[in-house]
């Protein structure tokens, strides 16, 4: 097998008596598209921040390209690693092209490469031309949250991390976003890490689950071997909350019939 482009050796990450992420390992491929699922509390944002140095651990290693986080440059390491959060985090007296145009500009590129890349952007996660000149107070939830994925795609990153990217969005925006999301990874040849809550979300836009409770992995499959089954009483409990809620949809379908 390749060496992974994302590792987590045994990362432990402590908050007072706190343990957050308690000795957690991960090899992540390139190009695959893994869910972190667990609920609030679990670790799953934590760990995910160990990558791009925005947390450091207190033992264990992160490795991002086969090189130590904590011994790389901050900002240079995460101007190569994409990063999308539910809060989306634009600058508000910033218009929309500017926005999508600080990864760049921090990377030192020329006005003549940056507008046309924006312009690329804004197709890319199908925005009109004319939203750059926007500022993001004139935007929907949805209309934002593209923008924050066409920003952390800006200065081309191999690795995108997504913190609960959809959580704040109605249920259709929200499924739509997802999907188009999901075809940006195959598109664009990404490595995608999801913090995610939400079970459907994992099943139906990774390659890959790692269930997390207490900073602990309670299981790390591809969505049809955990709906298969699994020996952890929580992680089965977790994923028959679709099944079940497939079979009520049936049953309303069939009242209707």
């Amino acid at each position: 097998m390749a060496e992974p482009i994302i590792e987590l050796r045994d990362v432990v990450k402590r908050y007072g008596a706190l343990e957050a992420v308690a000795g957690i390992s991960l090899a992540i491929e390139a190009g695959t598209f893994t869910a972190l699922l667990g609920g609030s509390g679990s670790g799953k944002t934590t760990a995910l921040k160990t990558i791009n140095g925005l947390v450091v651990p207190d033992a264990g290693e992160v490795r991002v390209a086969g090189e130590r986080v904590p011994t790389a440059s901050g900002p240079a390491l995460r101007r190569r690693i994409g990063y999308v959060f539910q809060e989306v985090g634009l600058f508000p007296h910033m218009t929309v092209a500017e926005n999508i145009a600080v990864g760049p500009r921090l990377a030192g590129w020329t006005k003549a490469d940056i507008a046309p890349r924006v312009a690329e952007l804004l197709r890319l996660v199908a925005l009109p031309d004319d939203i750059g000149a926007r500022l993001p107070a004139a935007l929907s939830g949805g209309q934002r949250q593209r923008v924050g994925v066409a920003r952390a795609l800006a200065a081309r990153p191999a690795i995108m991390l997504m913190d609960e990217p959809f959580g704040a969005l109605d249920p259709v925006t929200r499924d739509q976003l997802g999907r188009d999301y999901r075809a940006l990874h195959e598109q664009l040849g990404l490595t995608t890490l999801m913090v995610t809550h939400d079970v459907w979300e994992a099943l139906l836009l990774a390659d890959r689950i790692v269930v997390m409770d207490q900073g602990k992995v309670l299981a790390d499959a591809s969505p049809a071997a955990l709906l298969a089954g699994h020996d952890n009483a929580r992680v089965r409990a977790l994923m028959e909350t679709p099944k079940r809620q497939v079979e009520r949809v049936r049953e309303l379908a069939g009242d209707v019939g």
